[in-house]
């Protein structure tokens, strides 16, 4: 494991596909996550993302990936240079940039992740492929701008959303509003 916590496993996607209709991201924190794709695949998911730093074979988890018939993305730590992905940029449709540590939700975002940002936005743009930026970490009103500014178009906010007093019909559209204005 690479964390030691689970959020939602494949039976809660399983139990939530027949009556959900958006697209299901399993972000798999895990060493050497081949074994759990398929389970994750058969419960519903439309996007996997693994973890550069916890593939042997990152092509061959990718490749495999979308062979099951999903799309592959990859996730960066923060301290994993981005050009660590060069190799795979033309089997992933999108690339998730921690913008925090691995592990647990409610930690502050690290505005030094914006220039990899930036970096991993350029090497998108060099390979003319069609493939989404992600953020994950620290993501909240006063800090999406930077992420979004920097080329990010895909913004996880898990405590954002959930911790905040107003609920999740404030937070969602004013985190939405705050990353939109900078790419306006």
């Amino acid at each position: 494991v690479f964390v030691p916590n689970l959020t939602i496993g494949p039976d809660v996607i399983h139990s939530c596909r027949p009556v959900v209709e958006i697209p299901f991201e399993a972000h798999l924190m895990v060493i050497e996550a081949d074994e759990l794709i398929p389970r994750y695949v058969e419960a519903g998911c439309d996007m996997i993302l693994v973890h550069r730093e916890a593939c042997t074979h990152l092509h061959r988890t990718l490749s495999h990936i979308r062979d099951l018939g999903v799309s592959p993305g990859v996730v960066l730590n923060p301290a994993t240079p981005a050009t660590t992905i060069e190799h795979v940029m033309d089997l992933v449709d999108q690339i998730l940039v921690m913008t925090v540590n691995p592990g647990f939700g409610g930690q502050a975002y690290l505005q030094s992740m914006e220039p990899k940002i930036s970096q991993v936005a350029e090497m998108i743009s060099v390979s003319g492929r069609d493939i989404d930026l992600e953020v994950d970490g620290g993501l909240a009103v006063d800090t999406v701008a930077g992420a979004t500014a920097a080329g990010a178009n895909v913004v996880v906010a898990g405590s954002a959303v959930f911790k905040d007093p107003e609920g999740f019909a404030h937070a969602i559209p004013a985190i939405r509003d705050a990353g939109v204005s900078t790419r306006s």
